[in-house]
């Protein structure tokens, strides 16, 4: 099965465009800055390539792209914004999204912690941390496959690595 029919097959029982609507609408911040839409449309596509190398569970991974930094109060260093998207998303839970309690809580866990914490053995958190961490060009600044945790992320890693001019900080 090919990684669309994947997603779509994932998709099933959440309504995705519901959710993003509610993120977009209660957006701290401005919803074109650097945290912003565009970001969270770059991060799930990462994870969606990622997840379909991997086997990462494609929903939790589409939900994070669009949660992880969905409460930030600002775009510069805001802690407890992980934590925050945790907590708003059991809200959100049968509501847009349904997942059993195992999914919910590695959704809840990747999102808690994707800025604090690096390595993790587990396929679909890997996929949501490395997906965040590959879009780090927006602020200028390469990533870093040290820190990322998935083959399929490395790989992209030194791809944008090979692509991208000097210039770039590294991570």
């Amino acid at each position: 099965m090919n990684t669309e029919k994947k997603k779509h097959a994932a998709d099933e029982g959440a309504d995705l465009k519901r959710l993003q609507e509610l993120v977009v609408a209660h957006y701290a911040g401005d919803i074109h800055s650097i945290h912003g839409i565009a970001h969270w449309r770059r991060v799930e596509r990462f994870g969606l390539e990622i997840a379909g190398e991997s086997g990462a569970d494609i929903l939790v991974v589409r939900l994070f792209a669009w949660l992880h930094d969905s409460r930030r109060q600002n775009d510069n260093t805001d802690a407890g914004h992980g934590a925050r998207a945790a907590d708003w998303l059991l809200e959100l839970h049968g509501s847009c999204f349904v997942l059993e309690a195992e999914r919910l809580e590695l959704l809840r866990y990747a999102c808690r912690w994707h800025t604090e914490r690096t390595a993790t053995d587990d396929l679909t958190i890997g996929a949501c941390w490395d997906a965040d961490r590959l879009d780090l060009t927006r602020v200028g600044t390469l990533p870093d496959e040290a820190y990322l945790n998935t083959a399929h992320g490395k790989a992209l890693c030194r791809h944008i690595r090979r692509q991208l001019r000097p210039g770039h900080r590294q991570a």
